[in-house]
């Protein structure tokens, strides 16, 4: 098995809808703002390359919205999915699974594009089959008024419509073992309903893939929730729990939002779970380019 990071593009978002309710006299120490209060975001993907499968997990933004839409964002840097790609001798006709740990536009915007005359959408990639789960889906596809703005239907609808769209199972309780794709699956319901967490086995290291339930390095403190979450309080459980067991064991976290941390471990102390080391990708992975 080899991983790679896969930078789909940098953006910025308000640092107080990240950090929620705590003072940005705190988080600014983590995170700092601009003058419009926004910090730094990235969207980083992993590419899992195991036997003969080419899974992609998460595929950023994308480009297919106007400039109004992403103006909003601040969009930063020279990252794409296929510079990215290339940078380790794969186009995106390669990848064969296309795993989505949710459907807010910034995690899945990239698995869409338009077709050739712009007179529609099409999957991003032709080849891959892409996944979701049925709970999420039902809620991605029916959202409540406060996700709805996260949800674009030309980010979600056309991947069922081209017939490349599964679902994993979903488990009895929060942890589904050895899933479709070969990993593990650790289910968390604060952010949204049904994110996947993966938790992938590389070399004797367990690699937690965080998406939105820990964004950034910032984040480590229970308390530190995004503004976003729909069910704040259950983040609280969910995250204690996730990161008590991963001091616990010495899981690897990939950081997918932050833009300056991009793999940490953590350790118990008095205050709680917190920082323990960083890397970068390379020091784990050891990929060459």
């Amino acid at each position: 098995m080899n991983l790679y990071p896969i930078e789909s593009g940098n953006f910025k978002l308000d640092g107080g809808a990240m950090f929620g309710v705590v003072p940005k006299s705190l988080w600014q120490k983590t995170n700092p703002a601009d003058s419009n209060n926004m910090i730094d975001i990235a969207a980083r993907c992993l590419l899992i390359e195991d036997g003969n499968r080419l899974i992609l997990v998460d595929t950023g933004m994308g480009n297919k919205q106007n400039d109004k839409f992403f103006g909003y964002y601040y969009l930063w840097g020279n990252h794409t999915i296929d510079k990215s790609l290339k940078q380790y001798g794969y186009h995106r006709d390669d990848i064969t699974d296309v795993f989505m740990t949710h459907l807010h536009f910034d995690h899945c915007g990239g698995s869409v594009q338009w077709n050739k005359d712009r007179t529609g959408y099409e999957p991003a990639f032709k080849n891959a089959k892409f996944w979701s789960n049925q709970a999420h889906w039902e809620w991605a596809t029916q959202p409540n008024k406060r996700e709805k703005a996260s949800f674009l239907k030309e980010n979600i609808l056309p991947m069922e419509e081209s017939g490349q769209l599964n679902f994993t199972s979903l488990p009895e309780i929060d942890l589904l073992k050895n899933s479709e794709l070969g990993f593990d699956i650790f289910f968390a319901n604060g952010h949204t309903d049904k994110q996947m967490i993966p938790m992938i086995n590389y070399k004797g290291k367990t690699i937690c893939f965080m998406a939105d339930l820990l964004p950034t390095a910032g984040h480590l403190p229970i308390p530190f929730v995004m503004g976003y979450d729909t069910r704040p309080l259950l983040t609280l459980d969910e995250k204690e729990k996730f990161l008590n067991l991963a001091a616990d064991n010495n899981y690897y976290l990939f950081l997918e939002h932050d833009a300056h941390n991009e793999i940490i471990t953590v350790k118990h102390t008095e205050k709680g779970v917190r920082l323990n080391n960083v890397f970068t990708c390379n020091d784990i992975f050891n990929y060459n380019t």
